[in-house]
């Protein structure tokens, strides 16, 4: 089994962050809506959604380690009026959210239990990722407004 103190820090990290990083999709979810772009708030609201449950799993496993969850202070996120700019910010997010996993995965490797909790979150991130690549090449393709007028 893996290092059981480092994995509870690890999954430590990830309650942190994970909770912060779906408080935020909650408030893009309510700024493109507020803006009229109904997909882009359907998709962000359902994704935090989604992070809240590998958020529980997370303090669930915390708990099942025999560790004690904290509720840390969180540091601030940029929020975005504009849905590209946004998209732009959220894959730099995944991307760097995807090396960290990694790390977690490798230190994790030996703990069968954690290890599957996080790499269903890794191929969920990654999906994340390749779906706002998708958008930014799409946009570059038919272009901003079309894009635009597709998430209405």
């Amino acid at each position: 089994m893996a290092n059981k103190e480092q994995t509870i820090k690890y999954l430590q990290a990830i309650v942190t962050g994970l909770s912060q990083q779906a408080l935020g999709h909650d408030i893009q979810s309510k700024i493109f809506d507020s803006k009229g772009f109904k997909k882009l708030a359907e998709k962000y609201a359902e994704h935090a959604v989604e992070e809240r449950g590998y958020v529980d799993q997370c303090i669930d496993r915390i708990l099942d380690l025999g560790g004690e969850v904290k509720n840390e202070a969180k540091p601030e996120a940029k929020v975005c009026t504009n849905p590209i700019d946004w998209i732009k910010y959220d894959l730099q997010v995944s991307i760097d959210g995807l090396k960290f996993l990694e790390e977690v995965l490798e230190a994790t490797k030996g703990d069968y239990t954690t290890y599957d909790i996080l790499k269903d979150y890794y191929k969920d991130e990654e999906e994340d990722m390749y779906w706002a690549e998708q958008q930014l090449e799409l946009i570059e393709c038919i272009g901003t407004q079309n894009w635009i007028i597709n998430q209405i």
